[in-house]
Formats: structure tokens, sequence, C-alpha cells
């Protein structure tokens, strides 16, 4: 067994396709499955199974390639120590829901580790595929919400994948509008004053009930006429200001990112969403996976 079978290994659980992570560590896709059929023939193991609809990854393969991201991780510290700090490309995989301050700690993460060569992926995705990600190894960590109507659902699942919540902070919960909104001139904004405004929320595909609602307050929760879904957070974003939109949130939103075009205005509700990240159960986290969590701690002290 060798570093580089673990690398490529590692690559192909990330990518779920031959060509693709062949194309990651540089190497031709028959070397690359020659190696890694090498690794599972001296481990004793199949770790990928191989089908017309491409690559999954066994249940021994989970755990072998938890503990083969544990070796890259060390291997990649002892370079970093005893060879003046020039090592391999540097790996890291976030799945995430659309917030911004995720994104700012993604980018703390570069600055301090990136150095010259790097292979980093930011998703921001649905609840589920978050859940799917970690579970299979995809993403090392991911950040979700939980809150009083999809706490028992979303930790049911989480669960049943062998992964762990971790708490980081709990907000009560606000809205996002334009500072054009006549909203805005509001301190605090009642439910009864969203009514003729559009709600914009994120389009969550296959499971797009309210247990995987990215925003705590569904339109069940209160009169909504007018709603409109999106996937991504520069739509959202434009929509809010063309259309003096709202979407229900934490209120935590980076300037520095999104510009001061978007703010936050409380909510008068009693609830609250707990962000926090999922990881696989029992793996020891990367140090860049460490400073990505302290990164986001430190920017969400309310």
């Amino acid at each position: 067994m060798t570093l580089q079978q673990l690398k490529y290994a590692v690559a192909v659980a990330d990518t779920r396709n031959i060509t693709e992570a062949s194309r990651r560590v540089f190497v031709s896709q028959p070397s690359l499955t020659a190696a890694i059929r090498e690794l599972e023939q001296e481990m004793g193991i199949t770790i990928f199974s191989r089908s017309n609809k491409g690559v999954t990854i066994t249940n021994e393969g989970d755990e072998f390639l938890s503990y083969a991201r544990q070796v890259l991780e060390q291997a990649s510290l002892l370079e970093d120590r005893f060879k003046g700090g020039v090592s391999g490309n540097t790996i890291f995989s976030v799945s995430c829901q659309h917030y911004s301050f995720a994104v700012n700690a993604f980018v703390d993460v570069i600055r301090e580790f990136g150095g010259n060569e790097y292979d980093f992926t930011l998703r921001e995705t649905q609840t589920h595929e978050i859940i799917e990600d970690v579970a299979h190894l995809k993403s090392e960590i991911g950040v979700i919400y939980l809150s009083s109507r999809n706490k028992n659902v979303i930790t049911k699942l989480i669960k049943k994948n062998n992964l762990v919540f971790e708490p980081l902070f709990t907000a009560p919960l606000h809205i996002f509008i334009s500072k054009n909104n006549p909203l805005a001139k509001k301190k605090k904004i009642k439910l009864a004053d969203l009514s003729s405004y559009p709600y914009l929320t994120y389009e969550q595909g296959d499971f797009n009930s309210f247990y995987f609602a990215e925003e705590p307050l569904t339109q069940i929760d209160f009169e909504c006429k007018k709603n409109i879904q999106v996937r991504d957070r520069a739509t959202l974003f434009n929509l809010l200001i063309g259309l003096d939109g709202y979407t229900i949130c934490s209120g935590i939103i980076s300037k520095e990112l999104n510009g001061p075009e978007i703010i936050s205005r409380p909510l008068d509700v009693n609830d609250s969403m707990t962000i926090g990240v999922i990881t696989r159960k029992g793996m020891v986290l990367s140090r860049y996976a460490v400073a990505y969590i302290n990164s986001i701690k430190s920017k969400c002290r309310l």
C-alpha cells in the first residue's frame, strides 16, 4: 500500500468518476484503475463497486476511506514539518446550505493553507445532498441547521448515515431584504408585515418537504401569497433587490462578500435556528476542517 494509491482512491471517492479522478491526480485512467485494483487485492477488500451507472463506495470502502484520509492528512503534516512547508496538493471539500459566513470561512482556510497548489471544493447545495455528500465522503464537512420543525427528521437521517451534528451557534430568526425595501424602516418585522411581498426560498428537488427546507418557516406557517423558488444565492439576492422580496434566515450576512445592498431585520417570533456541522462519526478531522469550523465560530459569535 502506498500514499499514491490512497490518493487515487480518495480522488475516485470524491468525484465518483474514474475519468474525472484521473484528471484530478494527473494519471491515465488505466493506471488509476490498476492502482486501485492492486490496493483492493492487497487489503483484501472491495472499496468501489463499478457498473454502467458509475462508481459507488461499498460499506467496507467507506470505513477504509475514512482511515485513508487520516493517513494522507498525517503525511501532509509530516511534509510540512520536515520539508520546509513544501507538501503535495492540498485537498478539502465542504457542502453547505447557502450561507455567506460558510463562504467566508472557506476563504479563510484557503488563505491559511492554500499554498502554491490546492484542490478545494465548496458546494452550496440542497439539504439532503449535503447529508449524502458527507455520508459518502464526497465532503469532509456539511453545514446545515436544525430547528423545532425539522430536528426530529433531520437528526434521524444524520444518525442513519453514521454522521454526527455539532452545533456551532443558535440565532433568532431574521429576514434578508433589500435596503430599499419598505420593511427596512422597521426595527422588527411581524409575519403579517410580509404578506404582500414575494417569499424567496431554496428549491430542494425530490426532497421539497418543509423538513428539508433551508428556511425555518415555510408557507404553511403564515399567510404567503407570492412564492419564488431558486437554486443559488446570487439569484435570490438579485430577486430580493429587484422584487422587494425576502427570505427567512439567521440574519448573519457578509457585507465583504455580498455588498451593502442586502440587510437583515429580526422577526417578531419566538423561534430560532441552530446552525452546525455534520461529519462522519468517529472520523478525525483534518486541520483544514478544524480551521474551517473555528472560522465559522469566530465570525458568528452572537
